[in-house]
C-alpha cells in the first residue's frame, strides 16, 4: 500500500519493514524519515511525497512530475549504520561527495551511509535530501 504522507504514521507495509530494523538503528531511521518530510514540506516544487516500499525498502517519491528522484532507506543487520539511497544514474552522490566528503560516508554511486557511532549530520542530510527531492526540476532549469 502506498499513500501520500505528511509525516504521519507510515503505511502498514512500510511500518512492518521498519519494525524489522535493529533497535540500535530504529531511532536514527525515524529521525531520517522525519527529516525527509520536514525538508519536503519546505520545498513546494517537490509537491507531495508518497511513502511506499521499493525493493523491500522504505521509499519516498515526489508526486510532482519531473521534480525529484526516489529516496530509499536501509540499514545493516548489526544496526551500526543506516543508509539513504538514490538512483545510481543520478549525479547526486558525486555532488554530495564533492561537498560533504568529511562528515558523510558514501558507498559507490547510490549510497550515503550514516554511521550511528557519530553525531547525526542533520544539516548536511537536509541539504542532500533537498537536492534529491528537486533533482529533475533543477536539471531542467537553464
Amino acid at each position: 500500500m502506498a499513500l501520500t504522507a505528511t509525516n504521519s504514521a507510515p503505511p502498514p507495509d512500510v511500518a512492518q519493514v521498519m519494525a524489522a530494523c535493529p533497535p540500535a538503528a530504529a531511532n536514527a531511521l525515524s529521525c531520517l524519515r522525519d527529516l525527509i518530510f520536514e525538508t519536503a514540506s519546505a520545498l513546494p516544487e517537490a509537491g507531495s511525497i508518497r511513502e511506499t516500499l521499493k525493493w523491500g525498502q522504505p521509499s519516498f517519491l515526489t508526486e510532482a512530475p519531473r521534480s525529484g528522484t526516489t529516496i530509499r532507506l536501509g540499514w545493516d543487520d548489526a544496526g551500526e549504520h543506516i543508509s539513504l539511497f538514490v538512483h545510481c544514474q543520478t549525479t547526486l552522490i558525486d555532488a554530495w561527495r564533492e561537498r560533504y566528503s568529511a562528515p558523510l560516508v558514501f558507498v559507490g554511486n547510490r549510497e550515503l551511509r550514516i554511521p550511528l557511532n557519530q553525531p547525526f549530520p542533520r544539516a548536511a542530510l537536509r541539504h542532500c535530501i533537498a537536492m534529491a527531492l528537486t533533482y529533475h526540476s533543477r536539471k531542467m532549469k537553464p
